[in-house]
């Protein structure tokens, strides 16, 4: 059996996509969507911003009786997210810059 590099190379893309990303650091933006990280944390905190209801899944994972931790976000849901906002599809409660 032949396999071409372009099989390979798209088999090899599906195997490494995560599942979880973390938010970028303070002042770069996301490798995987081209958000900042400011317009990433408005999304995922409930506010005005996303009408008390974050659009995609994240989580914070950190240790027992801490305040701070690690904030992941769903990779999956956040490029749904991303597709459901393409160019022909307005959302009028989202506001972007």
């Amino acid at each position: 059996m032949h396999t071409t590099n372009a099989a390979i190379a798209a088999t090899a893309g599906e195997t490494n996509r995560p599942e979880w990303i973390r938010l970028p650091k303070s002042g770069e933006r996301c490798p995987h969507s081209g958000l900042s990280r400011s317009f990433l944390n408005e999304l995922i905190l409930p506010g005005a911003a996303n009408g008390h209801k974050p659009p995609f899944r994240s989580s914070c994972l950190r240790k027992r009786g801490q305040q701070r931790g690690v904030r992941l976000i769903d990779y999956d849901s956040l490029m749904k997210f991303i597709a459901s906002h393409g160019s022909d599809n307005r959302n009028p409660k989202l506001v972007t810059r």
